[in-house]
């Protein structure tokens, strides 16, 4: 998938919306984007880690932690299992760790921040939600793209 946000933003106005500039990279794909999959939790990433067991081929977890700033919902063995069932990409509201080894993996991540510190994992959490941030909402079956300039999203998939 080859695409730019500005150009998509350009070609298609009407139908994007944009979040708010908050994001870094840390995934080894800096392009990514797919149907969304939305998960909203805090600080248990019981969901993220099941979801990434689950096939995701052509689709983007989109993760509400709540901006929070003192757990990682994803970690390099998390990642490494939804770049083997074929994830696009995780944008998560909150943060991540294991940066060396996700920035090695085929797979977009773009969060807050990183932090050492893993979840507890209490199973608490809803998926396929909507969820909101940075002034955005993104519904379970809207489309995501994400690259170096920022996350953008659209109730149907658009092209370059």
């Amino acid at each position: 998938m080859s695409f730019s946000t500005p150009d998509l933003c350009d070609d298609h106005p009407k139908l994007v919306r944009v979040l708010e500039p908050m994001m870094g990279n840390f995934g080894g794909r800096e392009s990514f984007g797919g149907e969304v999959v939305t998960i909203k939790c805090h600080e248990d990433n019981s969901l993220v880690k099941e979801q990434a067991g689950n096939s995701g081929q052509g689709k983007v977890m989109v993760v509400d932690g709540g901006g929070s700033l003192r757990r990682a919902l994803l970690g390099d063995m998390i990642a490494e299992n939804a770049v083997k069932n074929g994830w696009e990409g995780i944008i998560i509201y909150g943060c991540v760790r294991d940066v060396d080894a996700l920035v090695t993996l085929d797979l977009g991540v773009q969060a807050l921040a990183s932090i050492p510190l893993k979840t507890d994992k209490r199973g608490i959490g809803d998926l396929n939600v909507p969820v909101t941030f940075g002034g955005v909402t993104f519904n379970p079956g809207d489309y995501v793209y994400a690259d170096n300039n920022g996350v953008i999203v659209s109730n149907e998939p658009l092209e370059n």
